[in-house]
């Protein structure tokens, strides 16, 4: 080995070494410094048997075809916080206002705009009982998409045919 190569493994050696004193000096430190708060968890138990069957309890069930699932039935968690269902609009105009014209209104999505004669005639020449019918089933084709019912399903085919009704009176 040459002079050289001494030195440079005497030099590699010294600071590997610092670095290790130094390495041992952090941890002894982070020791010393967190003694007072390591004792207060050292010793504990940890979580009960109850605490530790709710932390692993399933977060979902899966009901079976011909089994009773009842019991998978949702409840809501406090009665009194439950949401009433919206009440059912009273007439075609007011289903429209409630519920077409989120889209007819502003023709989003594909959906002609109230009052637009030009856009309409072309489903009116399919009949009224066309229009009905995708207004109640709901319709994908053309430029755009119909929800069933106007995406409010809770609403009976009368009145979904009262809006079409008020709708392309406009």
């Amino acid at each position: 080995m040459s002079k050289h190569d001494d030195h440079f493994f005497n030099v590699f050696s010294v600071v590997i070494g610092i670095l290790v004193a130094i390495t041992i000096g952090i941890f002894v430190l982070a020791r010393i410094t967190g003694y007072e708060h390591q004792g207060q968890y050292a010793g504990k138990v940890g979580l009960s048997a109850e605490q530790v069957a709710e932390r692993i309890a399933p977060v979902g069930q899966v009901a079976v075809a011909g089994q009773d699932n009842s019991a998978l039935a949702i409840q809501p968690d406090d009665p009194s916080k439950a949401v009433a269902a919206q009440p059912l609009p009273a007439d075609g105009a007011a289903t429209y206002t409630a519920v077409c014209s989120a889209c007819h209104g502003a023709g989003i999505a594909g959906a002609p705009k109230a009052g637009d004669k030009a856009a309409w005639a072309p489903r009116l020449a399919q009949g009224k009982a066309t229009l009905y019918k995708h207004a109640i089933e709901g319709y994908q084709g053309g430029k755009g998409v119909m929800p069933a019912r106007g995406g409010r399903t809770d609403l009976t085919d009368d009145l979904v045919k009262q809006a079409v009704d008020h709708l392309t009176a406009m």
